[in-house]
């Protein structure tokens, strides 16, 4: 059986049969980049219900695996969107000023990355992840971000040095315990 619906069948019926082994691969994909069981879990039924109304709209032409981890990425960036925008309004009430621009490169641990990643802001996680985890190019990174190359470049300049910052800081705690 391949990860696309057979030649002719229902795309309702396809979803329906590729739901059992979708389900799990779709939940690792948000899983590995959010961090959280619970979101990951409410990521993974956004992404199937949206799959189901694209079906409804008659907007799909087959059904597979990688187009249910495409409207999973998709579900990622707006939740990521969303929490960029609270963020954003908090620290408006709070008056903090933007983390400064400091480029930089590492070697890093990854459990300790995974955790500084969780703990930036959702702008900076997107834009990280996008490019530097999913390995998207620049321009695409800016695309599924609703933003202009060159914001994006700047945003992701100012992702990583949230990132180092944070990841430093952690590093300090640790070794001072």
């Amino acid at each position: 059986m391949t990860s696309s619906e057979p030649a002719g069948q229902d795309p309702a019926h396809a979803l329906l049969a590729l739901y059992d082994r979708a389900l799990p691969q779709v939940y690792g994909y948000l899983l590995r980049r959010c961090g959280g069981a619970a979101l990951a879990e409410d990521l993974t039924a956004d992404t199937f219900l949206a799959a189901v109304h694209a079906i409804d709209r008659d907007r799909v032409d087959a059904v597979s695996v990688a187009w249910l981890i495409g409207i999973a990425r998709h579900k990622l960036v707006d939740h990521w969107r969303r929490q960029a925008r609270e963020e954003r309004r908090l620290r408006l009430a709070a008056n903090e000023p933007s983390p400064p621009d400091d480029p930089w490169a590492e070697v890093l641990d990854r459990a300790r990355a995974a955790g500084v990643l969780a703990a930036i802001g959702a702008q900076h996680r997107a834009a990280l992840v996008l490019r530097y985890v999913d390995g998207l190019p620049v321009a695409d990174v800016a695309a599924h971000l609703g933003r202009t190359l060159a914001a994006t470049e700047a945003l992701l300049t100012r992702a990583k040095s949230a990132f180092r910052t944070a990841y430093e800081s952690t590093g300090r705690r640790a070794d001072g315990d």
